[in-house]
């Protein structure tokens, strides 16, 4: 019987790259084929190039023109004798190292760009040479293609050979945008620091250098500023390694305390909105898109951004006065689509002495009892009920102490207060939640799952918390950190019947031909179900469950409407929140300081009249819309899960019990757990109702239970429970 012979291994790979290599060749030939076929620009045309048309931002309508990008543009041509040398060498360290080497490409950073794009099938690499830069800026398109790719490269070497390096690199630093209406680096020296080009620190030089890869994203007054200031960190370091700058000039410009000086005003309608969808076009198309006349219509509304930003404004100015916080910031979306209505980061874009046109919106804070409803709503997927008994008393989570040690939060201890260090005994999920009670939230987190809790928060959209070992039982009460714009539009999952669309600020894009390169899209994710949905959203709108927290007609409450709205601090005065929804709109306001110092006081209180205030105009402005019926609450459903704490022992007697010794939180619909005592937390929490019901003689006559109430709920004004069916 013959076999057939099998190829020697080293044959293989030879036979391999020979066929890679004649893949490589054929590729190459017909690249080569399109780039003959195809007409190239005349490099003659680099120095008669054209004036940069204007981009403009609308509002939702297309009628209210917010930005005109490029009208006021600023671009003064200084020689390079004029430019710093820090400026220069800041540049080049960054930018392109070898620029004075090499002959207008560098062969292995196009290698390494190509296997990158080939591997990860895109063409988003870079590699290119201050020379390229120019060809890519003057004479071609931003269209990304390999005829394009291949055309900057001859035309690069061409370059090279008509004109000298520093007529190139000069070219260059009165070409490249720099954020805003500024082209070329001695109109960004004039506007950012007051000063010409030539008289740049390295440090000055620094970030200009570091805002060239994206203007609109490095801005000094964006969300940005410290990814901004690492990136300086990077260009001064390469400096260094360069041999520009020494290590006492390096220290001493990473130590220069630099000031930006404020943008002009002009003609500018929802700065902080205008910035943030600026900085997506760059992302989007590359910074020079910016200059090639897009027209971009947004999501705004702007008379609401008109009357959100004089509201915002009044309450920050009224809390600094009665020695509060000095800065709020609010944002409004549409649940139904994610579009976002209403963005203003600060309570005065051009105010100086709060850093005003730093973005609050976008940044990183800690939401306080605003992530509450997002672990309710775990719990209740998990099969409890708006009704189910939880124990507001005195407990010591950590079980590295003892059960006893019920007031004890030093570390390694937790046991955490409420907001008001009083306890309530028995209450509901909703009157827990409502009234934003602390002890029974972390008691629902536990019960829930802390793990499965951050990844619901995130699935909501809250996309910057971390891994639930940061937090541990804290998250509950705001330990990780989140945006306000991701927390409105996570809220608004609530009012969209458990439906998230992503806040989104564009409409549609065109180019300056009236082609649309970009059009919204809806893209809907289901979070959670519908009956989870309306069951927090009648949860954070019951205004007797609020009771006694929040009378009925107060801060939360807006005449006329169904609104479902939910309040946070944190600690040590640094924060505070106040999120509400209808089925219509969704509007959460913050309020603190820029720079996280704490305030004299951040009460709920101190955002909620901001946020009814805006929302009440809202609302007048956008149809009323209602949520929901919530789920209804069984007969069938074991005790604890519909009210009723006061459940009888074998003998007849009524003696409290624990949470976790009548519910299994793995199976909460389900029987009582056999063995309750495996669970690491039960001893505690026993003891805890143990010494709260051990304190409270008055709950027995003749040694017989008396009937004691739940903390007010919507058990007792109407919430009926209902036979299965």
């Amino acid at each position: 019987m013959r076999f057939p012979m099998r190829m020697p291994k080293r044959h293989t790979v030879v036979v391999s790259i020979l066929v890679l290599l004649g893949c490589g060749f054929l590729l190459a030939g017909i690249m080569l084929l399109d780039v003959a076929l195809t007409s190239t620009p005349d490099i003659n045309s680099f120095a008669s190039r054209q004036v940069d048309q204007s981009t403009k931002i609308y509002d939702r309508t297309g009628q209210v023109l917010l930005y005109d990008y490029n009208r006021d543009a600023k671009r003064e041509i200084v020689p390079l004798a004029d430019i710093s040398p820090n400026a220069i060498q800041a540049t080049i360290a960054i930018e392109d190292s070898s620029f004075y080497q090499h002959g207008g490409i560098r062969i292995t950073s196009i290698i390494r760009a190509i296997i990158a794009d080939i591997l990860g099938g895109s063409l988003s690499q870079g590699g290119s040479t201050i020379t390229q830069q120019v060809v890519k800026n003057v004479l071609l398109t931003n269209k990304k293609s390999f005829t394009r790719k291949i055309q900057e490269l001859v035309l690069a070497i061409k370059l090279e050979q008509m004109y000298a390096k520093d007529q190139i690199l000069e070219a260059y630093l009165n070409d490249i945008p720099y954020g805003g209406t500024l082209y070329g680096i001695e109109a960004a020296s004039e506007a950012y620091f007051g000063i010409s080009a030539k008289d740049l620190s390295p440090a000055q030089a620094a970030y200009l250098a570091a805002m060239i890869q994206a203007p609109s994203y490095f801005s000094p007054y964006g969300a940005h500023r410290a990814e901004l200031d690492a990136r300086r960190d990077v260009v001064l370091e390469r400096m260094r390694a360069l041999g520009f700058i020494d290590d006492a000039a390096l220290a001493a410009a990473k130590a220069e305390d630099i000031a930006f000086s404020t943008t002009g005003k002009n003609a500018i309608i929802a700065p902080h909105f205008v910035f943030y969808i600026l900085g997506q076009l760059e992302e989007m198309y590359g910074p020079n898109a910016l200059m090639s006349g897009l027209k971009v219509t947004t999501t705004l509304d702007a008379d609401l951004q008109v009357k959100a930003e004089e509201i915002t404004n009044k309450t920050a100015l009224k809390n600094q006065a009665n020695g509060g916080a000095k800065n709020a910031a609010l944002a409004a979306v549409e649940p139904a689509t994610g579009q976002i209505l209403a963005m203003v980061g600060s309570r005065y874009f051009f105010d100086k002495e709060i850093d005003g046109q730093y973005n609050a919106t976008l940044a990183l804070r800690q939401p306080g009892s605003t992530m509450k409803p997002f672990i309710y709503a775990l719990a209740l997927m998990r099969g409890f009920t708006r009704n189910t008994v939880v124990f507001d008393v005195p407990t010591q989570f950590s079980t590295a102490c003892n059960p006893s040690d019920t007031f004890n939060n030093t570390y390694p201890c937790y046991a955490p207060k409420n907001y008001d260090n009083a306890h309530r005994g028995p209450m509901t999920f909703e009157t827990a939640l409502a009234q934003s009670i602390n002890i029974p939230a972390i008691k629902v987190l536990y019960m829930a799952g802390i793990t499965e809790a951050v990844n619901l928060a995130k699935s909501f959209g809250l996309t910057t918390l971390g891994n639930a070992s940061q937090y541990g039982l804290t998250l509950v009460l705001g330990g990780g950190e989140v945006r306000l714009l991701d927390l409105v539009g996570a809220f608004s999952v609530f009012g969209n019947d458990g439906v998230l669309n992503k806040p989104t600020g564009i409409l549609e894009v065109t180019d300056a031909q009236g082609n649309v390169l970009a059009k919204y899209t809806q893209q809907p994710v289901q979070v959670v179900p519908q009956n989870i949905a309306r069951d927090i959203s009648a949860m954070l709108s019951d205004p007797i469950a609020r009771i006694p927290e929040y009378r009925p007609g107060g801060v939360l409450d807006i005449p006329g409407h169904e609104v479902a709205v939910k309040t946070g601090t944190t600690d040590n005065s640094r924060d505070a929140w106040t999120v509400g929804f209808t089925p219509s709109i969704a509007i959460g306001v913050w309020v603190g300081n820029n720079d996280n110092t704490p305030a004299k006081s951040l009460a709920g209180l101190i955002a909620a009249p901001m946020w009814k205030e805006a929302m009440s105009y809202a609302l007048s402005k956008y149809p009323p819309a209602y949520f929901g019926e919530p789920s209804p609450i069984y007969a069938s459903v074991p005790p604890m899960l519909r009210g009723d704490w006061r459940i009888p022992d074998a003998q007849g007697q009524v003696v409290p019990h624990s949470e976790l010794y009548w519910v299994n939180k793995n199976d909460p619909q389900g029987p009582s757990p056999d063995n309750p005592w495996a669970d690491p937390q039960f001893n505690y929490w026993e003891y805890a109702v143990s010494a709260w019901y051990a304190a409270r003689p008055d709950l027995f006559a003749g040694g017989v239970m008396l009937p004691v109430p739940l903390s007010v709920d919507a058990a007792s004004v109407g919430t009926t429970t209902t036979a299965a069916p």
